[in-house]
């Protein structure tokens, strides 16, 4: 279980965006984040993979689980082919798979340049459930996707995830309703009074 403990961060010259703020995700857990913009669902989302370390409080639970994420940027690498880019961290096949599951069989040579913004999205996410994990992270992945596409990549998703755990942050809330995601609203009391989910 991953365990945020009375965790305070602020970033440098700022006041806190997460104040004393607790929360469990037992393993296999489906969860979303949400709030108002700037109150914090993105920092939690760093803290959770470690790449941003609380000011007071702490983080656990974590030691040993292999993370992947879509963050809100695409983040491929430019000379790279949307295969390569997908099996960065897994192989070939497994990645051609993923890719072809989310609409991406006819763009797999192409670099990302070369294909459309929605297409990079879609790439970018491929990449993370092509890369073997126990924590799936997603954080605005499927902005500027039309429905056709990104009710593809929810399907996708939803049976990757079936085993993992999920922690995701979207302005449409019924992203996290197709998911079955457990709703966390940021500044404001964890379900079931104990911060656990």
């Amino acid at each position: 279980m991953i365990r945020f403990e009375n965790v305070t961060f602020a970033y440098r010259g700022k006041p806190p965006v997460l104040e004393s703020w607790s929360l469990a995700i037992p393993d296999g857990a489906r969860l979303s984040l949400f709030g108002a913009s700037g109150i914090g669902k993105t920092t939690a989302l760093r803290l959770l993979m470690g790449l941003e370390r609380p000011r007071h409080g702490r983080v656990t639970g974590t030691e040993g689980l292999r993370f992947s994420a879509v963050f809100q940027e695409n983040r491929l690498l430019s000379e790279r082919t949307v295969l390569e880019n997908a099996a960065l961290f897994s192989d070939t096949e497994t990645a051609c798979r993923v890719l072809n599951r989310l609409g991406l069989a006819d763009v797999l040579d192409s670099l990302p340049h070369q294909i459309s913004g929605g297409q990079r999205r879609r790439a970018a996410l491929g990449r993370a459930l092509a890369h073997p994990f126990d924590v799936l992270v997603l954080d605005e992945a499927l902005t500027g996707l039309d429905g056709e596409s990104a009710e593809r990549c929810l399907t996708a998703i939803d049976e990757i995830t079936a085993d993992k755990t999920l922690v995701l942050v979207s302005h449409d809330k019924s992203h996290a309703e197709r998911l079955r995601a457990v709703a966390v609203e940021l500044g404001s009391p964890a379900p079931h009074g104990e911060g656990s989910v």
